[in-house]
C-alpha cells in the first residue's frame, strides 16, 4: 500500500481544485431556521431563502449538472428531545433546493437547527 502526505493541493494551473465527479457532497449548509435565518456554516451555497413557516430554500454557488441530484435534509431544536422534527428536502432546479419542516403533529414549524448536502455531479 503507497501513502501520499501533501500539505496543499492545487490544480495544475496553481488554483484551487474542483470536485467534479468524485463522491464528496457538491454542497452542505448549516443555517438557523427561526427569527431572521442565518447561515452558520456551508460549502457551494450562496444564499438561502426563508419561504414561510418550516419552509426555506438554499441557493447554489455553483449549480449541479441537472434537477436529479440527491439532497438531504435535517432539522433540530436547540435541546436534545425537547420537541422532535422532520425535514425533507428536494431538488427545485439545478441550482437550489427547498426544506420543509415539520412536528410530530406532523404542522410546520422553523427550526433553529437546519442542515442540508448534496450529492451529485456539478456542472
Amino acid at each position: 500500500m503507497s501513502t501520499i502526505k501533501v500539505d496543499t493541493v492545487q490544480s495544475s494551473g496553481g488554483g484551487a481544485v474542483t470536485l467534479t465527479n468524485q463522491e464528496a457532497a457538491k454542497a452542505w449548509v448549516n443555517f438557523n431556521g427561526t427569527g431572521t435565518i442565518a447561515v452558520r456554516d456551508s460549502f457551494n451555497v450562496s444564499s438561502i431563502d426563508d419561504d414561510g413557516t418550516g419552509l426555506y430554500s438554499y441557493n447554489l454557488s455553483n449549480a449541479m449538472n441537472n434537477a436529479n441530484y440527491n439532497c438531504n435534509s435535517n432539522a433540530a431544536t436547540t435541546g436534545i428531545n425537547t420537541s422532535n422534527r422532520a425535514a425533507a428536502s428536494i431538488p427545485e432546479n439545478a441550482s437550489s433546493v427547498l426544506i420543509g419542516a415539520r412536528n410530530l403533529s406532523n404542522s410546520a414549524v422553523d427550526c433553529e437547527n437546519m442542515h442540508g448536502n448534496i450529492h451529485g455531479d456539478l456542472a
